[in-house]
């Protein structure tokens, strides 16, 4: 019996230190076990942290690359323009020019440049008050030059020191029409001072 004891008793002081190992290991195991769903909770979060961030950099690339509608012009696109209204005045000119050596054309023929007349000194019908005999006017001829009007031609006389009308003019050119002047028409200008 003694050796029943002897041997209880030694495997009593055997055992126990091999469950207190035993239970040690099940306390790390469990720490570990903590310690790594906290790192798999840490790593959802991270991935999710990690889409969030990639679908906004999406929507950012997304941003960069939509081309912006807007109405204001580019540099570029004024400068562009710009040529292509210089491009239109050039344009523009030589019609102009065109059309002016067409009209003085027009106007040669209607003179008829074939046998040059002699200006004269046209006489009014009437003066500017009907109770006054006609007398025949002093004055001068002028050319009528492109962009020419009848109130542009007076307004250069007078600036001249002769003080005549619009109405003194057409008065003194008997049949000329204000509004179809042409180039190189050679009209009467009055002079009221010179008597």
């Amino acid at each position: 019996m003694k050796k029943i004891s002897l041997l209880l008793l030694l495997a009593t002081v055997s055992v126990a230190p091999a469950f207190a190992q035993e239970n040690a290991t099940q306390q790390q195991f469990d720490q570990l076990r903590g310690k790594l769903q906290d790192i798999v909770e840490a790593q959802d979060a991270q991935g999710k942290r990690i889409d969030e961030l990639s679908k906004r950099i999406n929507d950012l690339a997304d941003k960069v690359n939509t081309p912006q509608v807007n109405n204001s012009a580019s540099a570029e696109d004024l400068k562009a323009l710009a040529d292509t209204v210089k491009e239109i005045d050039k344009k523009r000119q030589s019609d102009r020019e065109l059309i002016l050596k067409e009209i003085d054309k027009l106007g040669r023929v209607a003179v008829g440049t074939s046998t040059p007349r002699t200006p004269r000194t046209p006489t009014p019908t009437q003066t500017e008050d009907p109770g006054t005999p006609a007398t025949p006017q002093t004055g001068h001829y002028y050319i009528v030059k492109d962009g020419d009007y009848l109130s542009t031609i007076a307004k250069a006389y007078r600036d001249q020191g002769v003080k005549v009308t619009v109405n003194q003019i057409l008065k003194a050119n008997p049949g000329l029409d204000a509004n179809k002047l042409y180039t190189g028409k050679k009209i009467f200008i009055p002079d009221p001072n010179a008597k």
